[in-house]
């Protein structure tokens, strides 16, 4: 398909305001909305680098599709900017379950593509985990690793990291992250979805997904063949209705 040269040049530049901040505001959107050679032209340029264009009402988000993305964020750059020194994949796989666990406590079904809830405490996000840590114990070592291999999930060493994490100091009211309880690691986890414009804080140690993060999971995380059917398995026991 031929395009005109001030439609390359438009979505060229759109493209790099994209590729440089990750993010682009209610005009990029409009012109997206509008004008089906600009979009076109933009899709084929974030395929090029493994990219897809999320829109939300306000913005167009450039989000990594996989790992061979430039725009990939890396196990290394999240360990050196957000985790203690010496943390290991077992942290990094602690942090992507405990995101799940987030996303799982906005909606009430792993399908589902609007919240059933506005907000979440940071309590609650703690005990959520606990419940899942809870249902993954519940099984046989041989379940386990047998669904390790179809989920691509280290269960036991995620279960193994949360359970070594000290709760003495769960009660209390503020956390420095230089404790190793739950409630310090998941400030940790706070901290980066903040950074990463998927939550946001509204008081009283409570957060609240964004449009980001509600369009990313209605797209992504509650598609089975996007999530691999791992909501499904973690909420199975509950039955259909969870």
């Amino acid at each position: 398909m031929n395009y005109q040269e001030d439609k390359v040049i438009k979505a060229f530049q759109l493209y790099t305001a994209l590729a440089r901040d990750g993010v682009a505001q209610l005009e990029a959107v409009q012109l997206y909305k509008a004008d089906d050679d600009v979009r076109n032209l933009l899709e084929v340029f974030a395929k090029e680098v493994d990219c897809v264009i999320i829109k939300t009402s306000e913005q167009l988000i450039l989000v990594p599709k996989t790992k061979l993305s430039p725009f990939h964020v890396s196990n290394d750059w999240i360990k050196r900017h957000y985790l203690k020194a010496g943390s290991t994949n077992g942290d990094i796989y602690l942090l992507y379950f405990s995101t799940m666990i987030l996303f799982g406590c906005f909606y009430d079904s792993y399908q589902s593509h609007e919240p059933t809830r506005q907000f979440l405490r940071l309590e609650e996000w703690v005990h959520s985990i606990q419940e899942r840590i809870s249902f993954l114990q519940s099984h046989e070592e041989a379940e386990l690793r047998k669904s390790e291999k179809e989920f691509s999930y280290n269960w036991r060493l995620i279960i193994e990291k949360w359970e070594d994490m000290d709760d003495i100091k769960e009660t209390a009211k503020k956390q420095s992250g230089n404790t190793i309880s739950r409630l310090s690691f998941i400030d940790t986890a706070k901290r980066f979805l903040l950074d990463q414009d998927v939550i946001k804080e509204i008081g009283n140690d409570e957060i609240a997904l964004t449009e980001k993060a509600k369009t990313i999971v209605q797209r992504f995380f509650m598609e089975v063949e996007w999530n691999k059917g791992i909501f499904e398995f973690l909420y199975h026991f509950e039955g259909s209705d969870r």
